[in-house]
């Protein structure tokens, strides 16, 4: 005969006055956590309550009960009703829905309280989803919903976003086959054929970061940061029919532009209305594009423009402003450093100052009628004009019997304004916009190969502009390499058939990577050289008189500052019988260290950053496995190495962000690429 199942026996269920109702010393939730009692308490006034107390009867002192119960399990919901009842919200006899456990149970009521509290799952995420999003279609607000459950419309945006996600991605989510992280990562598009396609991609790799989704959904994508983004303006591109993805689960720097064409349709529009407007000036003719190659101006020569004077209102509001600094300044001199407000006013001053000291220019209309301008974007996104060019056909002819030996007439080409000027001379093609040519794929290779020749000779490009810059900005160390050079000269027989055969020579950086012309260095000598050229006189004789009445410390700055562009510290390939040997290149290289380190020259404070364009790119990946390595560590590495080169790269760009990581060309002396070039040259 089968043996009868003992059948449970539920507690009993009742309402009790909540004056009846007293907190049970026997809860063990004594850590504040979750909701508050005052939100809880808000609940509860908007819903009821929702869940019933767990209560003991209270046993005098024989075991007798006293009509008094105990709540050990729902503490919380307790004190949110004994709020509401202080609150006069709610009256001190309203019954309370309770389950009652019998007096003298073996259960203990701290295992109660201790089951109610831990025995509880949270809502799975996609729960609260597919919950939220009902609640949405029902006629709720994200607002509304968001002050229902007490958290910031932030939460309730971003589990919605969740409705972008591909339902067969949902289904694999559910399952425990994807993170959270990872499906938040595909709520950045809302293309589910492209989500799916790229979880089969990374569902078979062994990298299955939310970077990583984030990265191939946003391959054909812009930026928002982008210069021609911000050139036109995220409202009108939207205006124009374009898109936009946005991250809401992480900072995404204003999103992501989805239809590039859109966008570059714009900025030519916008270009090609900026240079009509040029036109109108009065040039002869008007050149447009995104970018132009650094030194594009290297054959053209240039007008003087005067200067516009400053109206009477604006030389009142330099006047003010000046003064406002000054007082600033005074006011906060003894102070470690300036509070926030007021640094943020400073800014803004000396950002208002630089508008009205930098005036534009009036040019000649005879002038202009044989020069032109260019148009095209600055490295900060706004427009950028340079006015006053006259090409070598438009250049008046040089009279008959003059003895100017450098062909200079009444267009003498300018002063050097940071950029090169022999910069298509040397038989390169250069790319279109950035004065870059194509290398030749880089082989895969595991080994270390030596850096591309190309690649070696800009990165020495960057770190001689850099060079150049701290030399310009150190009159000391100037003048003393000047000497030595004199010198040097004097005492080891080097012939010349001048009188004094100091001089420099400009030396042009042909080759360059594309950052270069927006660079630090690049800026500083750019602004130093329009300042000494501002202060010259034109006439030959009043610029001897000019320089002999400066003081001493503006003639060692122009000094530097001339001394500057004769710095050379750049690595070449020799041909075979050239008139430089390849040994003559490594011997300038180690100069150039000695000079770099009395410099203290630092190219992570100059502003190089290793991308895929400068370096990353263009080395093999055991290189960019060494980089990362040496500037994150072997995990790093190890996360990247399954990749193909161009991910690699990628990822090896963001990796190294912020991480002052330098290839060994632009190291400091000491750790530089000597090694290496003498390893190249004995090849």
């Amino acid at each position: 005969m089968a043996t009868a199942i003992p059948k449970i026996i539920l507690s009993s269920s009742r309402d009790i006055p909540f004056s009846k109702l007293v907190l049970s010393q026997s809860n063990v939730r004594r850590v504040k956590s979750g909701l508050s009692i005052e939100e809880l308490a808000r609940d509860i006034e908007r819903r009821g309550l929702l869940q019933s107390l767990n209560v003991r009867p209270v046993l005098d002192g024989e075991g007798g009960e006293t009509g008094t119960y105990e709540v050990p399990a729902g503490g919380r919901r307790f004190r949110a009703l004994e709020l509401l009842v202080k609150q006069k919200k709610l009256a001190k006899a309203a019954p309370v829905p309770c389950v009652v456990r019998e007096a003298g149970s073996a259960i203990l009521a701290e295992d109660d309280s201790l089951a109610e509290n831990v025995q509880r799952v949270a809502l799975h995420p996609l729960d609260q989803f597919r919950a939220f999003r009902d609640m949405l279609e029902k006629g709720m607000s994200e607002e509304d919903i968001a002050a229902a459950f007490f958290v910031a419309p932030a939460v309730v945006k971003q589990r919605l976003r969740l409705m972008t996600v591909s339902d067969k991605l949902l289904d694999i989510y559910e399952q425990d086959g994807i993170r959270l992280d990872q499906l938040m990562a595909f709520s950045i598009s809302d293309d589910h054929a492209r989500q799916e396609q790229i979880w089969d991609i990374v569902s078979q790799s062994h990298n299955r970061e939310p970077y990583v989704i984030r990265r191939m959904l946003t391959e054909k994508t812009v930026r928002a940061s982008d210069v021609r983004a911000r050139f036109v303006g995220l409202d009108t591109y939207l205006a124009a029919g374009g898109h936009i993805m946005r991250d809401l689960f992480e900072a995404d720097d204003g999103g992501w532009l989805q239809d590039p064409a859109i966008l570059d349709r714009l900025v030519m529009e916008k270009l090609q209305e900026a240079a009509e407007q040029v036109r109108t000036e009065g040039w002869k003719w008007v050149e447009t594009a995104l970018s132009f190659p650094w030194g594009h101006t290297r054959q053209f020569a240039e007008i003087d423009g005067t200067p516009v004077p400053l109206s009477e209102e604006e030389n009142a509001r330099l006047e003010a402003l000046h003064t406002e600094q000054e007082t600033i300044e005074a006011g906060y001199a003894q102070a470690d450093e300036y509070p926030q407000e007021i640094d943020a006013r400073l800014g803004e001053i000396e950002q208002a100052i630089l508008a009205l000291e930098e005036r534009p220019r009036a040019f000649d209309p005879a002038d202009m009628a044989r020069a032109g301008a260019f148009v095209s974007l600055d490295s900060d996104g706004t427009l950028q004009v340079e006015r006053g060019f006259v090409s070598p056909e438009d250049m008046p002819a040089e009279p008959k019997g003059t003895d100017d030996a450098d062909g200079v007439g009444e267009y003498a080409h300018h002063a050097y304004d940071g950029q090169d000027r022999d910069i298509g001379d040397h038989g390169d093609n250069y790319g279109e916009g950035n004065g870059v040519t194509a290398d030749v794929e880089v082989e895969e290779e595991d080994g270390l190969k030596p850096l591309p020749d190309r690649l070696l000779t800009e990165l020495t490009a960057w770190r001689t502009l850099a060079l150049r810059d701290a030399f310009a900005a150190n009159p000391h160390i100037a003048l003393t390499e000047l000497l030595h050079t004199l010198v040097r000269d004097l005492y080891w027989q080097t012939s010349g058939a001048n009188c004094l055969e100091a001089y420099v020579r400009e030396i042009s950086l042909p080759v360059h990577s594309p950052d270069m012309p927006c660079s630090l260095p690049a800026h500083a000598l750019r602004q130093r050289n329009e300042g000494w050229k501002h202060d010259q006189p034109e006439d030959e004789d009043a610029l001897w008189r000019w320089i002999d009445q400066l003081d001493d410390t503006s003639r060692m700055a122009l000094l530097a500052h001339c001394l500057s562009f004769g710095i050379n510290a750049l690595y070449e390939r020799m041909p075979p019988y050239g008139g430089v040997s390849q040994r003559s290149v490594t011997e300038r290289l180690v100069r150039s260290d000695r000079l770099a380190h009395v410099l203290n020259l630092d190219l992570v404070e100059a502003g190089w950053q290793p991308t895929v364009e400068t370096y990353l790119g263009r080395v093999t990946k055991a290189r960019i496995l060494l980089a990362v390595r040496e500037a994150r560590g072997d995990e790093a590495a190890e996360r990247i190495a399954h990749l193909k080169k161009t991910d690699m790269a990628r990822e090896a760009e963001r990796l190294l962000e912020g991480s002052g990581w330098l290839p060994e060309a632009l190291r400091a002396a000491g750790e530089r690429v000597t090694g290496e070039i003498e390893a190249i040259a004995a090849e």
